[in-house]
Order: structure tokens, then C-alpha cells, then sequence
């Protein structure tokens, strides 16, 4: 069997020419930006591949904002997804959402014009993000979740559902409860990759018997 990309490679998709694809990419290794978290083989695809990933897919998120993206491992995030982190924000519970002190040269702490620090957003483990999803600030989305093409996703979406529309609207889960509490025990994603291939049937054939035996 041939061997499984290592999680630091940058392209870790072979093509027949032997070349690689350009368009795809294990995030971990091309993303070093302070406020963003990836875990090993979550990879993003683009048909118009950036030089910053980190920029592209959360161009909000700065160095010194105080949020941070959290992306768990496995996960698949198609062409035009965004993250919206919460810098992006502007205050709007008063007459104007103007962001006055962003272009004033003086200090910005405490000024009334900016809202204060927003939430993390995280996305569990084997999560599907179909192309031109946008997830909002603060989502936090649970292992398994597919979100649909075009989806704008916000707020906290259960484990093993599936999101679609804009708003973003839970649609179905995509297992009985008594399936999701045993994948979510047995947390496969965690498991070392060669024993993950070794069950690659019983993960993606859904065979909960054999994953349950496999368990190391």
C-alpha cells in the first residue's frame, strides 16, 4: 500500500504525470499566523491558489486580533469558503456602526467606536465546508458537519449534521444519536494514521462494528 502523505506536506495531492496538485494543500504547513490553529490533514483546495492561505480564507483575522480560528484535523475546505472571525465586527448597538477610531492616528483602546474582543471560531474534526460556504464570527461547528455549498453558518452546529442555506439551517443529521455519541467516543481522528487507513472500509463505509473492533 502506498504510503500516506506525511501531515507536513504542502501538496499532498499526486497527479498521473507525477507532478502535484497546486490547488490543494495540508494546511498546517502553509499557514504560521498567531491566531490561527490547524490541526494535521485538514487540507483546503483552491482553483486560484493564494500565496497566504492564512489571508485567504480568513482575511479578518489579524495578527494582533485578540480571536483566534481553531480548525480541527481532517477537515475539507472547498474553493471560496471564508471564515468571518470576529475582527471584522463593527459595533452597532448605538446610532452609528461607523468605525471612527480605526481611521484616527490616536490610541484605540476603549474607544467607543470599536466593539470589544468577539469569540473564538472553531471548527471541530471531519468537518465538510462545500465551496463558497462563509461561516459567521463565533461559529462553532462539531466534528462530521457538512456544510453545503453556499452556506453562510453561524452560531453552534451539532455534531454529524448537515447545514445548508442563508441563513445556515441544520437540515438533517447525518446519524442516529446512539451512532454520533459512539464516533464521537471513538474519536478516530485522533487515532495514528497508518491505523486509520488500515479502517479506511469502516470509516468511510460506515461500518460502526468494524471501527468499534479497530479501536486501538
Amino acid at each position: 500500500m502506498p504510503a500516506f502523505p506525511p501531515p507536513h506536506t504542502t501538496h499532498p495531492v499526486p497527479l498521473p504525470d507525477g507532478s502535484r496538485h497546486a490547488g490543494t494543500v495540508f494546511l498546517k504547513p502553509v499557514i504560521d499566523h498567531p491566531r490561527i490553529e490547524v490541526g494535521e490533514y485538514s487540507y483546503a483546495s483552491s482553483f486560484d491558489p493564494p500565496g497566504d492561505w492564512a489571508a485567504r480564507l480568513a482575511p479578518y483575522l489579524y495578527d494582533f486580533s485578540p480571536e483566534r480560528l481553531v480548525i480541527g484535523r481532517f477537515c475539507q475546505i472547498a474553493d471560496g469558503v471564508t471564515f468571518i472571525t470576529s475582527s471584522a465586527n463593527h459595533r452597532y448597538d448605538g446610532f452609528s456602526t461607523y468605525p471612527f477610531a480605526v481611521f484616527d492616528e490616536g490610541a484605540k483602546e476603549d474607544r467607543v467606536s470599536l466593539p470589544g474582543p468577539g469569540p473564538d471560531t472553531v471548527i471541530g474534526h471531519d468537518v465538510w465546508l462545500g465551496r463558497g460556504a462563509t461561516v459567521l464570527p463565533g461559529a462553532v461547528i462539531g466534528n462530521g458537519v457538512i456544510v453545503g455549498a453556499g452556506a453562510v453558518v453561524g452560531g453552534t452546529v451539532p455534531a454529524y449534521s448537515v447545514v445548508a442555506g442563508n441563513p445556515g439551517r441544520v437540515v438533517r443529521q447525518r446519524f442516529p444519536d446512539t451512532v454520533i455519541r459512539e464516533l464521537q467516543e471513538t474519536a478516530w481522528w485522533n487515532w495514528p494514521i497508518e491505523r486509520i487507513i488500515e479502517v479506511e472500509e469502516a470509516i468511510c463505509g460506515g461500518d460502526m462494528a468494524a471501527l468499534r473492533r479497530a479501536a486501538p
